[in-house]
């Protein structure tokens, strides 16, 4: 927003959308990554989708390890919550007679997941892989469920995370 002055006469005046009149109107980068997705899986070079959430993997486990340095276990698993809310999965620790649950209230990666689950494997293999522990999934959102859920286990994961597969290809609409 400002204005803007071009030769002779009166300067332009040029407006520009706040973060709020943004809101407003509709978004399909959800759409355009399903599509490109569905693009790559379908192209000569697959694997390139896999490349990309195993390098992105990679970024958050650097980032995250350093956050988690000195936390204990409840802590550990309340700061990737906290990251994963960032992420806009409006995650939340719950903890109850059975134990502590991992539950993510939103998709921000909907249309993706729609098109490949790698996205979801790559997530909690990190989550499991950061907490040391195995994760039970409870509740599926693509399944019709309201939330993800996970329950956290306190078996130690030896194994770190190595390679995703992703699922079959289904053709775009």
């Amino acid at each position: 927003a400002g204005v803007r002055r071009q030769g002779p006469g009166r300067p332009q005046v040029v407006y520009r959308l706040s973060a709020q009149g943004e809101a407003l109107f509709p978004r399909r980068e959800g759409e355009m990554l399903a599509e490109l997705a569905s693009f790559l899986l379908e192209s000569e070079h697959p694997e390139l989708v896999e490349e990309f959430f195993i390098a992105r993997t990679d970024d958050k486990r650097a980032l995250l390890a350093g956050r988690m340095k000195n936390l204990g276990a409840s802590d550990r698993l309340n700061e990737i919550a906290r990251s994963l809310s960032q992420d806009g999965f409006l995650a939340e620790v719950v903890r109850d007679a059975s134990g502590r649950h991992l539950r993510l209230g939103h998709c921000p990666l909907r249309e993706l997941v729609e098109i490949s689950r790698l996205p979801c494997r790559a997530e909690m293999a990190l989550v499991g892989e950061l907490l040391g522990a195995e994760l039970q999934r409870e509740s599926f959102i693509p399944d019709g469920a309201p939330s993800c859920t996970y329950a956290v286990g306190a078996e130690p994961r030896p194994r770190p995370l190595t390679t995703l597969v992703s699922r079959p290809r289904r053709a775009a609409s």
